[in-house]
């Protein structure tokens, strides 16, 4: 039997409180999504004055990370390539936008951190920085 490790309560809590606190001080409002292995929702925060429809693309960018083991972004250049549309995928919260990142431990895919509300490249930084944050307990 093997000992899988799992995204927990503090590790969620870090990386959603890093973003956060990230986000405010550069003044942009975003969504913040944590999700285990599989892709389901440990933690979501809209901060205030963040928009709607983030919260659901938030939510989506971390299961698609988790899923596929890979940054969101991937699935849509991916698609893109091949001329399909995310829908191929056959499950609606696949999504192909930049922002979804997996938490990766001794090389398996825990978990994903994924924001949206800025840029793709400015979603993929903070969720970077909120994966470092889990990890490290900075």
């Amino acid at each position: 039997m093997r000992t899988v490790p799992v995204l927990g309560d503090a590790e969620t809590m870090r990386a959603v409180n890093a973003i956060r606190d990230e986000a405010a001080r550069r003044g942009k409002p975003v969504v913040i999504a944590v999700a285990d292995g599989h892709g389901e929702l440990l933690g979501l925060l809209r901060m205030a004055g963040a928009p709607l429809e983030s919260g659901p693309i938030a939510s989506n960018k971390a299961f698609t990370a988790a899923r596929l083991r890979k940054p969101s972004r991937a699935l849509g250049e991916s698609v893109r390539a091949k001329g399909y549309d995310t829908a191929w995928w056959g499950d609606p919260r696949y999504l192909g936008w930049g922002g979804g990142m997996p938490v990766i431990v001794e090389g398996q895919v825990v978990g994903a951190v994924a924001v949206s509300g800025l840029s793709q490249d400015e979603d993929e930084e903070l969720a970077s920085l909120g994966i470092a944050a889990a990890l490290t307990g900075a």
